[in-house]
């Protein structure tokens, strides 16, 4: 039981990675706070993981006053706060062309700046705790596709905020701030994502090489054992760093000349 007893908002958690990650941490002895759009999918998660231990909050991150109902949700549940995960996000294809000002200004108030809101409004409870902050990220923070130009920037300022405030908060807090950067992971959303491009509704078990060299994608659960560590105190002072969850060396690769692709 590697979270027992601990406290964690999880954004994003009625579907896909959150939702694997809120199982786990339960499973580990945490309660939760499940946090997404659709109320019936959320009150889904909270059935399967009783009453007992998980509280919903349904709310869009655009709004100021979702962020501080799912700190205030947290605190009338359970009565502390001892983790954060930013794990929302708006998962959505453009481009220079097809990227304007309200466009941009949307998906950086929801993957980046939501969760830089949600840190603070958390940081009073979390310095109680000498609690920690773990941020979902994307390998596409380093430069991303063709196609992912807004989200990859998104991310990338995340993966900063995540450095910076991963210091700061550890130096005048006691509080750690990490991140995680999972590769391509097998989602519901993801599998709906392809099927909306046109591909076929068995698309995940033709994956190039190139792209998974172990012939699948990336469980949300694997990316929810790999969580739990960062959540944990077995981490010990550790802040302020990044990891990649990918199945291959993402910097620096060298591809093989004659792997086919698929945009991801």
């Amino acid at each position: 039981m590697r979270l027992q007893g601990k406290v964690i908002i999880v954004t994003g958690s009625t579907t896909g990675i959150g939702k694997a990650m809120a199982s786990r941490f339960v499973d580990e002895g945490a309660k939760v706070v499940i946090h997404g759009l659709e109320k019936d999918w959320g009150e889904e998660v909270i059935h399967a993981l009783g009453s007992e231990n998980a509280a919903l909050c349904i709310g869009d991150l655009q709004d100021e006053a979702t962020i501080k109902e799912l700190v205030r949700c947290a605190i009338l549940s359970f009565g502390k706060l001892d983790s954060v995960v930013n794990n929302a996000a708006w998962v959505v294809s453009s481009n220079l062309d097809s990227t304007d000002a309200s466009f941009f200004e949307k998906i950086l108030k929801i993957n980046t700046i939501a969760p830089f809101l949600l840190i603070k409004e958390s940081l009073p409870y979390l310095t109680a705790q000498r609690g920690s902050v773990l941020n979902i990220g994307s390998v596409n923070a380093y430069s991303g596709e063709p196609d992912l130009l807004a989200y990859s920037v998104s991310k990338g300022g995340l993966m900063t905020l995540t450095r910076n405030l991963g210091d700061t908060l550890h130096r005048e807090n006691g509080v750690r701030v990490n991140q995680i950067n999972p590769g391509w992971v097998l989602t519901e959303t993801e599998q709906q994502r392809k099927m909306s491009h046109g591909l076929s509704e068995n698309w995940f078990e033709k994956i190039p090489s190139v792209f998974a060299p172990s012939g699948r994608l990336i469980k949300p659960e694997e990316i929810a054992a790999a969580a739990v560590y960062w959540l944990g105190d077995e981490c010990g002072p550790i802040s302020g760093q990044i990891v990649e969850l990918e199945q291959h060396p993402f910097i620096g690769r060298n591809p093989p000349k004659d792997s086919s692709t698929i945009n991801h």
